[in-house]
């Protein structure tokens, strides 16, 4: 693996934390996962379980964010429709598709569930966006309207420029502090936009794509989601960069702002309003790489020697649940797997928020674990690290040893230091390697891969890159 550089592509580190703890922490019951696959996973949640809408329909439910139920799987299967292919005829028609792209549910201050569909070509931005409503969310929905057309619709009155105009799928509905309502969307073609929608769910402004927030000249930036924290007052704005497939590159980043329809930044504050493809490119990766805070990319959680699929390919197209009664985010996302061509499946991570206000995600998918105070003997152990860097490539990140010494030292593939926050639980730990120092949170996870419980930490570097420390049993 190569080792940490410095520069505009500063490596970041994923490390796995693990080793012998001098005092144990509490035991984990051992959790049961059931799996379920869902491409571009958007959460709701409702009574007792939490369902996942994404592309093609696909659509499954959840007790407990670790035991997925598939409840369909494809346009085909479709249920939430009474008869979908001629409700929405139209729609088909005029994407020239034969499925549905990434959608979106919310209940809205009227009671009743509101999903905002859409379609889109494919190879051209050849798209149309709308909403239906039902009394429960599993439906049966009934088509409102279809309100966004992108591509040869003359809606606006104007030629569609799709280097600045938006592809208008992948939708997020959410209210702000105030209590309006939004709609963020966008992906690839003129960028992300936003933009107010009435108390109807519809657009305030018929005549607008709404606010540009990132991207143009066809640039790699996609499914846009918006998330505030009432603790560090921001909003934060989450996007896939790259290619969603297995050679794509695809991972999550994340800017802030304190107004829902912004402008945003990143850690380094970068606007992302400026952010974009070169002036007669498609695709240019090499223009937005260097920018916004890095959650997660291309790693394995061990040598690829030995041909697994333990690690996470191209995982993206997140949405973010916010459990008000435990005060937990958690990141739902689709991800495939090193050594498994395109097969995809729902992963859930528990997602923390550092001193300086940036998220920073679990390195295991969710297991029922809690945070809490550990001592310096709990946290000091063996772990595996990662490296990866803000560049966009199929390239995954293998892992390295380091030894987290009880000293505050660190040895091993890689040197440096450590030093542990006494609130583990608010307060920021950090972990410096390569001369690079990263802020965040330890926490004890459930590693399946390993099949027991293993101390871990995540952690933010000032340039945006992220660390994860997961343990060794």
């Amino acid at each position: 693996m190569k080792r940490l550089v410095k520069g505009l592509l500063t490596c970041s580190v994923i490390l796995f934390l693990a080793g012998c703890q001098t005092t144990p922490v509490t035991p984990m019951t051992e959790p049961v996962f059931e799996e379920a696959s869902v491409h571009d996973p958007s959460i709701i949640q409702d009574s007792d379980n939490y369902y996942v809408i994404g592309s093609h329909m696909m659509f499954a439910q959840s007790p407990d964010l670790m035991k997925w139920e598939q409840l369909q799987g494809s346009v085909a299967e479709d249920q939430l429709f009474e008869d979908i292919r001629s409700e929405l005829a139209e729609e088909f028609d005029y994407a020239k598709t034969d499925t549905l792209w990434a959608g979106d549910i919310v209940k809205l201050k009227d009671g009743r569930y509101y999903m905002y569909y859409c379609f889109c070509q494919g190879t051209s931005p050849l798209s149309v966006l709308g909403v239906a409503v039902a009394d429960e969310v599993t439906g049966p929905y009934k088509k409102v309207e279809s309100f966004l057309y992108s591509g040869t619709s003359p809606q606006f009155d104007k030629n569609y420029n799709a280097t600045k105009d938006p592809n208008v799928i992948d939708p997020d509905v959410f209210y702000d502090e105030e209590g309006k309502l939004w709609m963020v969307y966008g992906s690839y073609s003129g960028g992300i936009y936003i933009m107010e929608m009435a108390e109807n769910g519809l657009p305030k402004d018929r005549n607008s794509y709404g606010t540009k927030l990132i991207g143009g000249n066809h640039s790699r930036i996609e499914a846009p989601y918006i998330q505030y924290n009432k603790d560090t007052g921001y909003y934060y704005l989450f996007l896939s960069f790259g290619g969603l497939d297995a050679v794509g590159g695809y991972n999550m980043r994340v800017a802030r702002s304190k107004s829902p329809d912004g402008p945003y930044e990143d850690s380094e504050g970068n606007l992302m309003s400026e952010v974009k493809g070169k002036l007669n490119t498609a695709f240019d990766d090499a223009s937005i790489a260097p920018y916004g805070v890095k959650l997660m990319g291309n790693f394995s959680y061990v040598a690829d020697e030995s041909f697994s699929n333990d690690g996470y390919v191209s995982p993206g197209h997140n949405s973010v649940y916010y459990d008000e009664a435990k005060d937990r985010y958690y990141l739902i996302f689709h991800t495939r797997f090193t050594n498994s061509g395109e097969q995809h499946l729902i992963r859930v991570h528990q997602m923390w928020f550092t001193e300086d206000g940036w998220p920073v995600v679990s390195p295991l998918r969710y297991g029922g674990e809690s945070i809490d105070d550990y001592t310096k003997a709990q946290e000091a152990g063996t772990y595996d690290a990662i490296t990866t860097t803000k560049e966009i490539s199929e390239t995954i990140s293998e892992p390295v040893t380091v030894k987290l010494k009880k000293s505050g030292r660190i040895s091993g593939d890689e040197a440096g230091s450590w030093e542990s926050a006494e609130s583990n639980s608010d307060k920021d730990s950090s972990v410096t390697v390569a001369e690079v120092t990263y802020k965040g949170r330890f926490i004890s996870a459930w590693d399946p891969r390993q099949d027991a419980q293993v101390m871990c930490f995540t952690g933010t570097s000032a340039e945006g890159l992220p660390l994860f420390l997961v343990g060794r049993n």
